[in-house]
């Protein structure tokens, strides 16, 4: 029998990176795509996709409100909708560069809005509450529509293909923005197609993943208790819905809501200070059902920075680097290299141990 070990590439699936400056530097999207190339065979062509933060200061007070449609009867319903909710100041598609790797793309459009006063004194919600509830309700009950991104100065590029070939589709070579974010799909249980690539975002948070969610129907269940609906096909999707309700609606601090999305042990909380074992105790026991399990490795994007986490076991792989003002977070330190080759300090957090890196306060 013919010897393979050495020979075979286990990928451990899908490829996630990203950068962003401390000092809110503007940059180009070609370093975040360059990441993904060393990674290729953790993808398979089913998803890519990116999410730049900073990257429409021109437009910065209204919500970027990113659509697919499978038609154009699809687009005007959704905006007919939209209108009676919205003040739209710009509706165009969203450019893109065609290519023969992207095929069968659908309708890609934006638009850039704020919440009419009249709609929020009825609904009687603030404007990132009624923009969460009118996602939900786009993506619910409107066959043919569905909003993937409807953040602040930042926007979410994603679809079919090779990372690599995504992000010259979507032309992010022409985007400047203080960070990005980018993954690679090697999907295994769910379905490859537009809706379902990452990064999943809702208002300004965006989530890419690398692994397995076996708490899935868990954590459904309990967060669509509390209005979100997940209809995007994907286990991911509801990350990004427990960090909107955990950090925007409970208002917990970063470090948290790593604590309920990768609990520590029962053990590890016994071994901590008494104040840290009350802390820790109250979220395991309130928030048990958004525990995560399984093996991943995921980047939160927000306004302002980026969080890198762990499973508890480190069930995949994650490193971080750093250079000057900038810090670099990707699944290989390949990736890390190719967009800074001469990146430092480069590490591997510990399993369920948030690495939070923040944009000095009013740089971007």
């Amino acid at each position: 029998m013919k010897q393979l070990e050495g020979q075979v590439r286990i990928p451990s699936g899908c490829a996630v990176s990203a950068v962003i400056s401390r000092e809110g530097k503007r940059m180009d999207g070609q370093a975040v795509i360059e990441s993904m190339k060393p990674m290729h065979d953790r993808s398979n062509g089913l998803g890519g996709g990116f999410a730049g933060y900073g990257i429409y200061p021109e437009l910065r007070d209204y919500f970027a409100l990113h659509l697919f449609f499978r038609d154009h009867a699809c687009r005007k319903e959704c905006e007919a909708f939209l209108k009676e909710r919205f003040d739209i100041v710009l509706a165009e598609e969203i450019p893109v560069r065609k290519l023969p790797e992207i095929t069968d793309e659908p309708l890609i459009w934006r638009y850039f809005a704020a919440p009419l006063r009249s709609a929020l004194r009825t609904m009687q919600v603030d404007e990132k509450e009624f923009v969460v509830r009118t996602v939900m309700r786009l993506n619910a009950q409107f066959p043919g529509t569905y909003v993937f991104s409807c953040g602040k100065n930042m926007g979410v590029f994603k679809g079919v293909g090779y990372p690599e070939d995504i992000g010259r589709f979507y032309r992010l070579e022409e985007y400047r923005g203080y960070c990005w974010t980018a993954h690679g799909r090697y999907p295994t249980n769910t379905p490859g197609w537009w809706g379902g690539a990452h990064p999943f975002a809702l208002l300004d948070y965006s989530v890419v993943h690398n692994g397995e969610i076996s708490s899935y129907d868990a954590n459904r269940r309990f967060i669509e208790m509390f209005g979100y609906q997940c209809t995007l096909q994907t286990d991911t999707e509801v990350i990004a819905y427990i960090m909107d309700f955990l950090l925007r609606r409970q208002k917990l601090h970063l470090t948290e809501a790593a604590a309920v999305v990768a609990a520590p042990f029962w053990s590890t909380i016994a071994r901590r200070s008494p104040q840290e074992q009350e802390v820790l105790t109250y979220l395991r026991t309130v928030f048990s059902s958004l525990l995560v399990t399984g093996p991943f490795s995921i980047i939160l994007g927000f306004e302002g920075g980026l969080m890198a986490l762990n499973d508890r076991l480190k069930l995949r792989s994650m490193v971080v680097g750093e250079k000057e003002d900038r810090v670099y977070i990707a699944s290989e330190e390949a990736a890390i290299r190719a967009m800074e080759p001469n990146a430092e300090h480069i590490y591997a957090p510990t399993g369920g141990e948030p690495v939070i890196v923040r944009v000095k306060e009013g740089t971007y």
